[in-house]
């Protein structure tokens, strides 16, 4: 299927706008220059996907492996315009950076769409993955969980299912996932959501302010402000900057010759910018990434 996609969209500088590419079940395929991933539809079968962009670059298209009825072919589109941001409405944000000459790159290079998981479950969990380690270790465990808790499909496998993660212990995740002490916050908030009490898929929809929303997702054990923070990014809301150690090394590196800051530094320089300014943020620390197809 051929899905039409949004002036100023690139499918590659989307795919390449943060890890989540390199983190499975996602892979990209550099010589058939592709995203690819395990897709869960609601009837519970699983089908690969395979995603690139169109021949003049007016939308993407999509491939999966196995045959789709109409219903599992509209399932597919909703989840590749979920993933990819194609809803979302940049308009007002290339409008807003408009206004300062040193931000002008960002609509001319068509970036601000962040890649994200189907489903909010996944992108939670791969952030908890994140927190206070190595990106080598974020994958290790990101693969882990996929192989040993996701549903195998033609030697791949889907990301795992808040019941598959619901249903192990925490001595398995700490174990064979080597979640550390993650393993518990990971098991709490599988278990939370497989049982309904928290419904974490309708963030993405929710007409809530942006603190409340930050509160709700703070209260998931183990995602702190850095956490919450990407997390409210993938949900479209920029209005906290997620500050790591690798953001305020970049950020250091970039204005003030190597000399780390304090937060406050940082926050200062992007307070003007409201709603907007987390993700000028991480464009700006990202920039030297667009200048190639495939920056890591």
């Amino acid at each position: 299927m051929m899905i039409p996609t949004p002036s100023r969209f690139h499918f590659w500088r989307t795919v390449y706008s943060h890890g989540w590419c390199a983190l499975e079940p996602f892979r990209v395929n550099r010589d058939a220059r592709t995203l690819e991933r395990v897709c869960t539809l609601s009837d519970g079968s699983n089908t690969l996907v395979t995603i690139r962009a169109s021949r003049n670059d007016s939308g993407i298209d999509v491939a999966s492996l196995t045959r789709l009825s109409r219903r599992q072919a509209k399932e597919i589109e909703t989840q590749m315009r979920a993933m990819l941001r194609l809803d979302e409405d940049l308009a007002p944000f290339y409008r807003h950076v408009s206004r300062y000459a040193r931000y002008r790159w960002i609509p001319r290079l068509g970036v601000g769409r962040l890649l994200r998981a189907p489903t909010v479950f996944e992108d939670v969990v791969k952030m908890l993955c994140t927190t206070n380690c190595s990106w080598d270790l974020t994958t290790s465990m990101v693969t882990n969980l996929t192989n040993m808790l996701g549903e195998p499909l033609d030697g791949r496998r889907a990301f795992p299912t808040p019941e598959a993660i619901a249903g192990v212990s925490e001595s398995f995740l700490r174990k064979h996932i080597r979640a550390g002490y993650r393993s518990p916050y990971l098991l709490e908030f599988a278990r939370r959501v497989a049982s309904g009490s928290l419904t974490v898929e309708a963030w993405r929809t929710a007409d809530l302010p942006t603190d409340e929303l930050y509160a709700q997702v703070r209260s998931v054990k183990g995602a702190g402000e850095y956490a919450a923070g990407n997390i409210l990014r993938l949900l479209g809301r920029y209005d906290y900057l997620a500050l790591d150690s690798w953001v305020r090394g970049k950020y250091s590196e970039l204005y003030h010759g190597g000399r780390r800051v304090s937060d406050t530094t940082i926050a200062r320089r992007y307070r003007e910018h409201g709603r907007w300014q987390g993700l000028i943020l991480w464009l700006e620390m990202t920039r030297d990434w667009f200048s190639e197809k495939f920056p890591f």
